[in-house]
């Protein structure tokens, strides 16, 4: 019992060290499958959302409210937005780079 404990407080831990980010406002964005356009939508955030970013990576150029960029922000399993859409505070990485 004690060794689950540790594992669900280690968890907590975890998850509220996760840094979330904006997304740009009074913008809907496409979530995409990959790091480009030319990937097919997965989903829609809404506005007002905020993201977090587990991992970045080059890709497709895209020009949006934070700037020009070829980086990508992973935000979920297979789910990718042009970091040109997300307030970083950066023109560069902020997160590790994707494997």
């Amino acid at each position: 019992m004690v060794v689950e404990e540790i594992e669900s407080a280690g968890e907590a831990v975890e998850a509220a060290a996760q840094r979330y980010y904006a997304v740009a406002p009074g913008t809907t964005l496409n979530v995409r499958s990959g790091p480009g356009t030319h990937y097919r939508p997965v989903r829609v955030l809404p506005e007002g959302a905020t993201v977090p970013i587990f991992c970045q990576r080059p890709g497709e150029t895209v020009s949006g409210p934070y700037g020009t960029t070829k980086i990508w922000d992973n935000i979920g399993v297979g789910e990718y937005v042009s970091d040109a859409y997300v307030k970083t505070g950066s023109d560069g990485y902020v997160a590790p780079r994707c494997a």
